[in-house]
């Protein structure tokens, strides 16, 4: 991540304060932040599911690439200083060495989440509630189909 950071520092910088709210899931945007300094919650249909506080994390990423609304609210935990590129889509293809620092990236969360599912299928097996790992991780390896959406089987129109 000191690559992205060293390649982006000439893009204009925003403070944050604490409560800040970066961007919010479902919104439309066209940006791309690098973290320079402080700590982001990530959180998802009202759940929070991580904190950056890493340097050269992206933000953004994700609903640039697929052409969509943001997949995730964003917002400071501490003060916090970001970089921006108001085109992102712009910016990364007139970037390709920032675009593979951001696929790479992208490449080790989803190199994490599917070690996790493997070590939580080694450890309960097909345990009740957890029986569905194993799709997951198929989907997971081998999605080329349309867009993620909320639900599941037993509930395929969750309030959230």
């Amino acid at each position: 991540m000191d690559e992205l950071l060293q390649r982006t520092a000439g893009l204009p910088e925003i403070s944050l304060a604490a409560g800040d709210t970066l961007l919010r899931e479902g919104e439309t945007g066209d940006g791309l932040w690098i973290l320079v300094s402080g700590a982001l919650q990530i959180s998802k249909s009202g759940i929070a599911i991580t904190s950056i506080s890493r340097p050269g994390a992206a933000i953004g990423e994700i609903s640039l690439l697929l052409n969509s609304a943001y997949t995730a609210t964003v917002v400071a935990s501490a003060p916090s200083i970001v970089r921006y590129a108001d085109d992102g889509r712009a910016f990364l293809a007139s970037e390709p060495a920032i675009t593979r620092l951001i696929a790479a990236g992208l490449a080790e969360r989803l190199d994490f989440a599917t070690t996790y599912l493997v070590d939580l299928k080694h450890q309960y097996g097909d345990s009740p509630g957890l029986a569905m790992v194993s799709e997951v991780l198929d989907q997971l390896t081998h999605r080329q189909g349309p867009p993620a959406r909320p639900g599941s089987a037993r509930e395929p129109n969750p309030d959230y």
